[in-house]
C-alpha cells in the first residue's frame, strides 16, 4: 500500500515538473518589416526549436515594410518546426501592409481588442528592384503578384483568401472583431496570459499546445541584429549619401586632406551596399547628381546664384523622391529634408567654392605679398628713389609720381629689391 502511495506521489510531483517545464518564446516586433526583422524571426525560430518551446509568439505592431521581407519571413515560418503565433497587440496596434502577410502565414493569427490589419496594397518594387513608380502595366503586374502572393497564405492557412485578395487590391483593413468573424484570425486574446490560456490544448500539426501555465521565456534581437535595425534604414542612407557629397567634394577642392575622401569612399562602399536592399528611387538620385552638378558649375560661371538656386531645388526634389515609393515605415521625411537641402547649399557655397577659387588663384608667394598693400613713405619717393618699411623690413622704391614723406603709397609691383610705387588717393 505504501508502496503504490509513494509512486502515486512521485507520478504527481513528476507530472506537476513536467508541465511548470513547459515554456514558450516571445519576441516583440514594433516598427517596420525590413530585413533585420525577417533575420531576427527566423534566428528566433530556430531558438525557439532548441529551446523546445511549445511555440514561439511575435507579438506585432507594424505599419508595414518590404515586401521581400516579409516573403522571407513566411518562408521561415512555412519551414519552422515549432508552431508559430503571431499576436498583434497591444491596442491600438496594427498589422498593416506586409504585416497582413506575416500575420495570416502564421500557424495562429490572433489580435487584441480594438486592433487592427489591412492595407496591404504593394507600393515598392522589392528589396531590390528599386522603388520608382512604374508604369501602368508594371503596377497591374505587380499589384496581381502581391493579391496572388496574400490568396496563397490564406489558403495554406485555411483563412478568408477573398479578404486577404481585397486588402491587396482596395487597401481592405478591419478591425481585430471583423477579422475574427471573416475567418482572417483564429481568435481574440485581451492580453498575453489570455492567449496562452486560449492556445492551451489546441492543435497544430499534430501536436497538442501546453501553454496554459508555461512560462514565456523571450528571445532578444542580438547585437548584429539590432545595428542592422538602426543601419538599414532610409535616414541613415541619405546621410551616408550626404557624406559621400562632402567627403569627395571636400578632398577635391583641399587636395591631400585625405580623411574627406577616406570618409567618402567608405560612405560610398555602404551607400551602394545599402541601394541593393533599400527601395531607392533612381529619379531622386539622379536629380542629387544633378543639384551637385549645378553648385560646383556655379563656382565657376557668373551666373549671380541662378545654378545655386536651381541646385537647391533639385536636391529638394530629389530627396522627396529619393524613397517616394517605398513602403510604409521606409520613407523619408521633411524632418531630415529641409536641413540637408540648406547645409548642402550652405557647403558647396562657402566651402567648395571657396576651395576650389583658391586652387585657381594665381600663386603669391615671399615678396610677391607685399603687392597691392598699402605702406608709408619713409622719404620723399620719385623715379630716383626712396625708402618704405614693410613687414619688418626697409624697402627702396621708386615711383612715377613724387611722393612726400609720409604719404601712403600702394605697392604696384616689385623688381629685384626694389618696390614699385604709386601714392594712394583715397
Amino acid at each position: 500500500m505504501k508502496r503504490w502511495f509513494a509512486i502515486a506521489i512521485a507520478g504527481l510531483v513528476c507530472g506537476a515538473a513536467a508541465t511548470q517545464a513547459a515554456q514558450v518564446g516571445l519576441i516583440t516586433i514594433d516598427g517596420a518589416i525590413g530585413p533585420a526583422t525577417a533575420s531576427y524571426i527566423a534566428r528566433a525560430i530556430d531558438a525557439a526549436t532548441a529551446q523546445d518551446d511549445e511555440c514561439l509568439i511575435i507579438q506585432l505592431d507594424t505599419p508595414g515594410g518590404l515586401v521581400d521581407s516579409a516573403s522571407k519571413i513566411v518562408e521561415s515560418f512555412y519551414a519552422a518546426k515549432i508552431p508559430t503565433v503571431v499576436y498583434v497587440a497591444p491596442a491600438p496596434a496594427r498589422a498593416g501592409s506586409a504585416g497582413v502577410f506575416i500575420t495570416m502565414a502564421a500557424d495562429v493569427g490572433v489580435m487584441a481588442p480594438h486592433t487592427r490589419i489591412g492595407a496591404a496594397h504593394p507600393i515598392e518594387l522589392g528589396a531590390s528592384g528599386g522603388a520608382e513608380k512604374s508604369d501602368d502595366t508594371m503596377k497591374q503586374k505587380l499589384e496581381n503578384d502581391t493579391a496572388k502572393f496574400a490568396q496563397s497564405i490564406a489558403d495554406k492557412r485555411h483563412r478568408n483568401a477573398d479578404w486577404a485578395k481585397s486588402a491587396v487590391v482596395e487597401s481592405a483593413s478591419i478591425t481585430a472583431e471583423e477579422a475574427l468573424d471573416m475567418n482572417v484570425i483564429d481568435f481574440i486574446a485581451a492580453d498575453l496570459p489570455d492567449l496562452l490560456k486560449q492556445l492551451d490544448g489546441r492543435q497544430i500539426n499534430g501536436k497538442s499546445l501546453n501553454t496554459a501555465d508555461a512560462t514565456v521565456v523571450e528571445i532578444p534581437m542580438n547585437a548584429w541584429e539590432r545595428f542592422s535595425q538602426l543601419f538599414l534604414r532610409p535616414e541613415v542612407m541619405f546621410v551616408l549619401m550626404l557624406m559621400v557629397i562632402y567627403g569627395i567634394m571636400g578632398e577635391l577642392s583641399s587636395p591631400g586632406a585625405i580623411l574627406p575622401g577616406v570618409v567618402g569612399a567608405i560612405a560610398l562602399i555602404l551607400v551602394l551596399y545599402m541601394s541593393a536592399i533599400l527601395p531607392v528611387n533612381v529619379t531622386g538620385i539622379v536629380l542629387i547628381v544633378l543639384a551637385v552638378a549645378l553648385f560646383i558649375t556655379d563656382v565657376f560661371a557668373t551666373t549671380h546664384g541662378v545654378l545655386t538656386a536651381g541646385g537647391i531645388v533639385a536636391f529638394f526634389l530629389g530627396a522627396m523622391m529619393l524613397f517616394s515609393g517605398a513602403a510604409p515605415g521606409f520613407g523619408l521625411s521633411l524632418f531630415w529634408i529641409f536641413p540637408a537641402t540648406i547645409l548642402t547649399a550652405a557647403f558647396f557655397v562657402f566651402v567648395v567654392g571657396k576651395g576650389i577659387r583658391a586652387q585657381f588663384n594665381p600663386a603669391r608667394t615671399g615678396a610677391q605679398t607685399m603687392i597691392g598693400q598699402t605702406v608709408t613713405a619713409l622719404s620723399r619717393i620719385d623715379s630716383a628713389g626712396g625708402r618704405v618699411f614693410i613687414e619688418g623690413e626697409h624697402w627702396n622704391a621708386v615711383s612715377a609720381t613724387p611722393v612726400d614723406t609720409g604719404q601712403k603709397v600702394e605697392i604696384t609691383g616689385i623688381e629685384g629689391l626694389t618696390l614699385k610705387v604709386k601714392p594712394k588717393t583715397n
